[in-house]
Formats: C-alpha cells, structure tokens, sequence
C-alpha cells in the first residue's frame, strides 16, 4: 500500500471537527447577537443619559454670629437640634448694655431740657426787643419835641444833645437785642422742642442703645438643624465671632462632578435621578440640573496645576454641576451634607442653555429673624420727652 496516499478521517474525528465548527458558529452568533444588543441599547438609551459616582450632597451652612459683644450667660440650643428662625440660641450679659441705654436715656431728658431753655430763652429775648422797641420809640418822641423847642429857646442846647444821645442808644440796645433773638431762633429754628436736631440725635443714641440690649439675645436665621456649635457658656466673645451653624435640609443639593466629555449635551434643567449610598437603590430622588461650573475642580483649587512644564501629561478633568433635589422628598428621606451619591442626567432634550440667560429675581435666601419691632422704644422715647417738656418737670436721677 502506498504510504504517500491520505488515509480518511475517522469517524470520531469528524464528529469533534464537526462539534467544533458548530460551536464556533455559535459562539460567532452570540458575539454579533450582543454586539448588535448592545450597540442598540447605547443607540436608543444609553448614549441620552450621563452617568457619575463622583457625586456629594451639599448644602448651606448658615452660621449663627453675635452682633454685640458679651459674655455667653446662656445656650438655648445643642447639635443636631431643630431651631426656628427667630428662636433665641444664645444670651449674653446685658448689664452693660442696660446701663449705657439708661445713660442714653438721661442723656435725652437733659437735651430736652436744654433745648425748653432754649426755646423760653427765645421767648424772652423776644420780650426785650419789643421793649427795646417801645424805649426807641419813647426816645424819638422825646427827640423830635426837643428839636421843635431848641429852634425857640425853650430848651437848652444841652438838653437836647442828651435826648439825642438817649435816641442813638435806644437804637443801638434794640439792634443788640435783635441781634440776641437772631441768634437764639437760628439755634431753635423752626421747629418744637420734639423736633430739635439735638433732641433727636440724643433720641437716635437711645435707640441705639436699646437695640444693644436686644441684640444680646442671639437669635437663629434660619429654620433647619444645628450642625456645629463652638460657643460655651462664660465664653467672652465679638461681634462676627461664629458660635454655631445651622443647615436647612430643604435647601440640601448635590453637586456632582462629570468629566468635561460628559458635558456636550448636558443643560439646564435637565431631569436626574440620584441615588445615594445612605439608602441604597431603595430611594431615588428626582432632581434636575440648576447650573453648570464655570471652571473645573483644579481651576479654583489652592494651588492651582501649572501645566507649562516639559512634562505635562493630559488628564480627563471634572466640572461640579449643581443639582437641585425635590423638597418633598428631602422631607420624606433626609439627607445629610458630604454623604456620597450617584447621579444619572437624562440628556434627551439639550435645547435648553448651558448658562443662566437673565439675572436672578428674586433673593437666593432671605430672613426677617433680625427685624425688631422699634415700637416700645419709640413710645419710651416720646414720653421722656413728653416728661421733660412739662413745666415743673422732676429732677434727673443723676
């Protein structure tokens, strides 16, 4: 038999031939299978969403800060305790504050007693020039009938240069006298003792005064939960000196941090579902995108990068977006500022803008916590002055 000629295949080897090429047909069909698979789950949905783990929540964080100095006598609130806007969170000594305001306030009623001296001097100076008036005109009389009688010899010479030296200085004493009530109206003007200038100013230095005393009842800005106190009782502490800080849980945000390729068709607006690691899959919080960075995470650093070097290798850089959260669901599952989340931001529609088109309306965040009602002041105020116009008025309390 010749060796040169091919001997057939056996039987078992077909068989494992043909498994093999069975399997390779199979296994090209399932390649191209999850490649066309996936190539339309990223064609129909996965190219419209943008997806980051590199996400925190934020939030503000409002300090709590005297404005007058003291000494802390009292704390009305600790951490993680809910406090309302207006609340009193800290006192302080207002005994130095009480005694400046009781200064102040006899400071006022000596002020108003000046100035009735004032306007009754006014009154009486008013007196003398109508009576400096009635002696000039008595002096002309007298004058002008001597005059008549030097011409007939009825009267001496002498005589008549003494009327008419009473005449010059009847003039001259009302001139001094109106002068005198010039001055004395340019000091009252034309107002009431209420409306002097120095009754008002020492009326503002008892306002002024009195605020200091309630401003030694520190008071909370805002609604939320305290998150950080500094303050201890007897501490000595400055006006702008911060003692505690207060978070408001609705106005929680995320801000999450997207690589600069993410952003081509990201805009404001845009629905995002964020989920975070306190909760799990288990909650999702819809948001939307309220805003887009202006500059990068290495941008604004410290010690920004300096890439002018012969060394320099790219890297991918991250842009913060600022995610507005539903309140709603803020209240329903609170979150905390710094926990870590995901956020995943639908692109479906980028007609919207990159950037803010108009300036912001309305304020960010407001409070009235500061206003006081200056009422019972005023009221204060109006009475000494009422007490210390009166005739007879009681002396002051030195």
């Amino acid at each position: 038999m010749d060796a040169s000629v091919e001997t057939a295949p056996s039987p078992v080897t077909r068989s494992l031939q043909q498994r093999r090429r069975r399997w390779l047909v199979i296994l090209t069909v399932a390649v191209l299978f999850i490649t066309l698979v996936t190539l339309a789950w990223w064609l129909l949905y996965a190219r419209y969403y943008e997806s980051t783990d590199d996400a925190y929540v934020a939030g503000d964080l409002v300090n709590v800060m005297p404005q007058v100095s003291g000494t802390v006598v009292s704390i009305g609130a600790d951490e993680t305790d809910l406090v309302h806007a207006g609340q009193e969170l800290v006192r302080l000594d207002a005994t130095d504050a009480s005694i400046a305001l009781q200064d102040a306030e006899q400071q006022l009623a000596r002020t108003v007693r000046q100035t009735r001296t004032v306007f009754a001097n006014r009154d009486e100076l008013t007196a003398v020039v109508n009576q400096r008036r009635a002696d000039l005109a008595r002096a002309q009389a007298d004058f002008n009938r001597r005059k008549d009688l030097t011409v007939s010899g009825a009267v001496s010479a002498e005589e008549f240069g003494h009327a008419r030296d009473a005449l010059s200085a009847a003039r001259d004493a009302l001139i001094a006298a109106q002068k005198n009530l010039a001055a004395s109206a340019a000091l009252v003007g034309r107002t009431a003792v209420a409306d002097n200038p120095d009754v008002r100013a020492a009326a503002t230095q008892v306002e002024r005064a009195w605020l200091g005393v309630q401003r030694t009842s520190v008071r909370a800005p805002v609604t939320g939960y305290l998150a950080r106190r500094s303050v201890q009782l007897g501490d000595r502490i400055a006006p702008g000196a911060p003692l505690m800080a207060i978070v408001p849980l609705e106005r929680l945000r995320v801000e999450a941090n997207f690589k600069e390729v993410q952003l081509n068709h990201m805009r404001i607006g845009q629905p995002v579902a964020v989920f975070t690691d306190l909760y799990g899959g288990r909650v999702e919080y819809h948001g939307r995108v309220a805003g887009l960075g202006l500059g990068t995470g290495a941008a604004f650093a410290l010690l920004p990068a300096q890439n002018a070097t012969g060394n320099w290798i790219k890297v991918v850089q991250r842009v913060p977006v600022r995610i507005a959260l539903d309140p709603r669901e803020l209240q329903a599952h609170p979150l905390r500022i710094g926990l870590s989340s995901k956020a995943t931001v639908d692109v479906h529609n980028d007609s919207g803008q990159q950037l803010a088109q108009a300036p912001r309306q309305e304020p960010l965040l407001a409070t009235r916590a500061f206003d006081i009602d200056r009422s019972a002041i005023a009221t204060r105020i109006a009475q000494i002055i009422r007490d210390n116009i009166r005739e007879g008025a009681a002396p002051l309390t030195e």
